[in-house]
């Protein structure tokens, strides 16, 4: 599809727009398995929550607990009946990956700072008026809802509606530029009758004058 007949005219595909790395490739679900288990682990984290009334900090620190108590007497116990110790898996984080998640931090957080300078500075009243909106939104959200199910919602819309947009992108984006097309034409058509009254109003104010 040509670019102008995408949305905001871009030239980019949306694995380009999203970093073109592993994590973009995590949101596309071009590594399906590890997609796949970020979602069930944060649904089960989810379920875990909601139901048995744990915090973040105690969950964590009792499943760890656990975790190193049944590893310690495996391991002991393993030397004392000359057995092998456990299977514990190499755990190590590339610095490919490292990379990459911190340049995507880095460049959203800058973002983050530019918009805040700039709105701070008073250069961009659309912008304030943007965030404004956008706050306010999340604020509302927040009244419905709690953090932990707001968090997992939108993990959850992280993970598959720019995976759904990009199988089905072309149908989307001429969907979405119809109907643009149709509401710029509707605005038109509206400003050019409202102007058409106000003129008339006018002649008709001069004519009684």
């Amino acid at each position: 599809m040509d670019s102008s007949q995408r949305l905001f005219n871009r030239e980019r595909t949306l694995h380009q727009i999203l970093g073109a790395g592993q994590v973009a490739d995590l949101i596309l679900w071009r590594r399906k398995n590890q997609t796949v288990m970020i979602l069930l682990v944060t649904l089960a984290a989810f379920v875990v929550f909601e139901r048995s009334g744990y915090t973040l900090l105690s969950l964590v620190s009792s499943v760890l607990l656990l975790l190193v108590v049944i590893l310690f007497l495996w391991a002991k116990s393993a030397a004392i009946l000359n057995r092998p110790a456990p299977p514990l898996p190499q755990l190590h984080l590339s610095d490919e990956m490292t990379n990459e998640i911190a340049a995507f931090i880095q460049t959203r957080v800058n973002n983050l700072f530019s918009v805040s300078h700039d709105i701070a500075l008073g250069k961009d009243s659309r912008l304030f008026l943007k965030v404004a909106a956008y706050l306010w939104l999340i604020s509302v959200v927040g009244g419905f809802t709690d953090f932990l199910t707001l968090a997992y919602t939108s993990l959850f819309i992280l993970l598959t509606l720019p995976a759904l947009y990009e199988r089905y992108e072309d149908y989307i984006d001429r969907f979405v530029l119809k109907c643009y097309n149709k509401l710029c034409q509707l605005y038109r058509k509206i400003g050019e009758e409202y102007i058409i009254r106000v003129q008339y109003w006018i002649l008709e104010k001069q004519k009684l004058s």
